[in-house]
């Protein structure tokens, strides 16, 4: 049982409360993906030069921040995530999971998320984009 007196350690604090960490995972992520995993990035918004949209990237680094605790600028702009519901046009299948997945481990390769966090958020990862699979 936790000591209800000690803060919360969240994923944003054990990786250090930095807003430019998480915007560096999130561009690494997108940037990733772009390179590695074209199936996966052709699912989001594109802009008129192909590339993934700044906005897209942008609401994810928002979202993802207040996810892992960190200050909540997505939920006053966007309100609840809904997860389910906002990705329910997107064809998520194993293959688009596990590359949605490998785009992440590899982005937290490259900023250097590592030790417990790391394991917790390898964990909570595959558990969100596994729940969003509605393809077969």
């Amino acid at each position: 049982m936790t000591d209800p007196k000690q803060p919360v350690q969240t994923p944003y604090a054990l990786m250090g409360a930095s807003e430019e960490l998480v915007r560096r995972l999130v561009r690494t992520f997108y940037t990733h993906m772009a390179a590695a995993e074209p199936e996966l990035a052709a699912l989001h918004r594109l802009d008129e030069r192909g590339k993934i949209a700044e906005v897209t990237q942008e609401r994810f680094f928002l979202f993802l921040m207040e996810w892992l605790g960190g200050p909540a600028h997505y939920s006053p702009q966007f309100g609840h995530p809904r997860l389910r519901m906002r990705h329910a046009h997107v064809p998520i299948n194993e293959k688009m999971r596990d590359a949605w997945v490998r785009c992440m481990k590899h982005a937290m390769d490259e900023v250097g998320v590592t030790g417990d966090v790391r394991k917790f958020l390898d964990a909570r990862f595959l558990e969100v984009a596994d729940f969003l699979r509605n393809n077969a």
